[in-house]
């Protein structure tokens, strides 16, 4: 799977190096529907708005149309929506780059699964769909096999990074615990730290809840009567959660109960119910070889992105904008692609 979020930020900001020390040029010189280029790569306005307008979709079918009010910091979740597609095909069009300098390249077999899998994508469109995106077969297919190449280009390049993963480093324990808040939230959801007096009413409950804990009380029974958090049992590795809780939660045998241990969202009693589960133990060791993996792209993206020269057509970036077209629902551009290549980014 390719590395989430790599690319971010690759062609925001014209002004500015975006963070990465890549050069940047002035817009000037584009085709009438060419939205960015990179060195020779170039991302035309259909095949942005391919990315566009699956990712608007699979907001929609969750959370409604009425998602698009949402502003954050003053940014609509459409404007984030819109980067966030730039940025993903951005990193795509930049991996190809990468795969034309390492000579990696789709053997004849992997071309002719990208041609299938444009059909496939390209049928399923209606002709609504195919006018409002401005798309043709030729650009679905130019897309599946960009796609195809830089998975491809990320296989290759985490090839020999396979570490080995000690028990001990991925080892994934499970407790319950008892929460007592010391912050509250108001109208907006902005978290309110409690004062000094509500604090300590706070510690007075977690101290009557751990002395009823060590006097063996039923450990469901005082969450059911205490606890502020929705959740009772976490299971966890190492470095998942926040430190203080992650240490005494470690640091307990099966069936010890901690402390009352403080974090930035109040005091907890935690309750050991297994030192040692081996099959999530397992697929932690997994999860951590993964991240290994997407670190190691990761620098070897970054400091390739920081030889690049970018160069943005804001005049039609400015201009890009969803569909809001109830004909309009395609969503299944990356399901496809799983279904002909075994990964779904």
């Amino acid at each position: 799977m390719l590395a989430a979020g790599v690319a971010v930020g690759m062609l925001m900001g014209c002004g500015d190096s975006g963070g990465m020390g890549t050069k940047v040029v002035l817009t000037t010189g584009f085709d009438r529907d060419e939205i960015f280029r990179i060195e020779t790569s170039s991302c035309s306005l259909p095949e942005l708005m391919v990315y566009l307008t699956t990712i608007q979709n699979r907001y929609e079918s969750v959370y409604g149309r009425e998602i698009w009010d949402t502003k954050a910091d003053g940014v609509t979740l459409e404007e984030n929506v819109k980067n966030i597609a730039l940025a993903q095909i951005a990193q795509i069009k930049t991996m190809n780059l990468m795969a034309e300098k390492y000579e990696v390249s789709l053997d004849e077999e992997e071309k002719a699964r990208a041609e299938n899998a444009a059909k496939a994508y390209y049928d399923t469109l209606s002709e609504q769909e195919i006018d409002q995106m401005g798309v043709n077969e030729k650009t679905v297919k130019s897309l599946y096999t960009e796609l195809a190449l830089a998975e491809k280009m990320y296989q290759y390049t985490i090839k020999d990074i396979n570490p080995e993963i000690s028990d001990d480093e991925a080892r994934t324990i499970t407790v319950q615990h008892i929460l007592i808040k010391t912050y509250t939230l108001d109208s907006t959801g902005k978290k309110i730290e409690y004062n000094e007096e509500a604090r300590q009413e706070a510690y007075k409950r977690a101290q009557e809840a751990l002395v009823q804990a060590r006097e063996g009380e039923d450990f469901d029974s005082l969450i059911r009567k205490y606890s502020e958090d929705d959740k009772a049992t976490y299971s966890f590795g190492k470095g998942e959660m926040e430190e203080a809780f992650e240490t005494a939660a470690f640091n307990l045998g099966t069936g010890e109960i901690s402390d009352i241990v403080e974090t930035e969202f109040g005091y907890h009693i935690i309750k050991c119910i297994n030192t040692f589960d081996r099959e999530e133990t397992d697929a932690n060791k997994i999860k951590i070889v993964e991240q290994r993996q997407e670190e190691a792209f990761g620098q070897e993206y970054d400091a390739y992105v920081a030889t690049l020269t970018r160069n943005l057509n804001e005049e039609l970036w400015d201009t890009v904008n969803f569909i809001h077209d109830e004909n309009v629902t395609t969503q299944n551009f990356f399901e496809v692609y799983s279904q002909y290549f075994g990964n779904e980014r």
